[in-house]
């Protein structure tokens, strides 16, 4: 975690591009271009806020008594954050043929519908 916070430091707020993983515990190297995610691009302070305001389902009385901060600032924060993700690109159509995938595939699972019928609802 500290690599990746000098990471964010240097970067200024800048793009990055991550030119190789390595997977130590298959001793498996890929390079290429990868973009990293969205909150991968925010501060590491603006990371923890926003892992906290998922963990605590959204709770602004438990954000105060996390953070020892007041309501208006969480509301601030929030507001904050909000101006900075405006610019990511929320692909709605990529999200619902996932949950629809999803959906079918558990379908499967539980028995409720075949292979067949899955393609046909994938197809609508």
């Amino acid at each position: 975690m500290h690599n990746w916070k000098k990471l964010l430091e240097l970067s200024k707020g800048k793009k990055i591009v991550v030119k190789k993983v390595f997977i130590p515990e298959d001793n498996i190297t890929i390079e290429g271009d990868f973009q990293l995610s969205n909150l991968a691009s925010l501060s590491e302070e603006d990371q923890k806020f926003i892992f906290a305001f998922i963990k605590t389902h959204g709770s602004i009385k438990q954000m105060e008594a996390t953070f020892n901060i007041s309501y208006p600032t969480v509301k601030n924060k929030l507001n904050e954050l909000s101006k900075k993700i405006d610019n990511f690109d929320l692909n709605i159509e990529d999200v619902k043929e996932e949950e629809s995938l999803a959906s079918v595939l558990d379908k499967i699972s539980s028995g409720e519908i075949d292979v067949k019928d899955a393609l046909k609802e994938l197809n609508k």
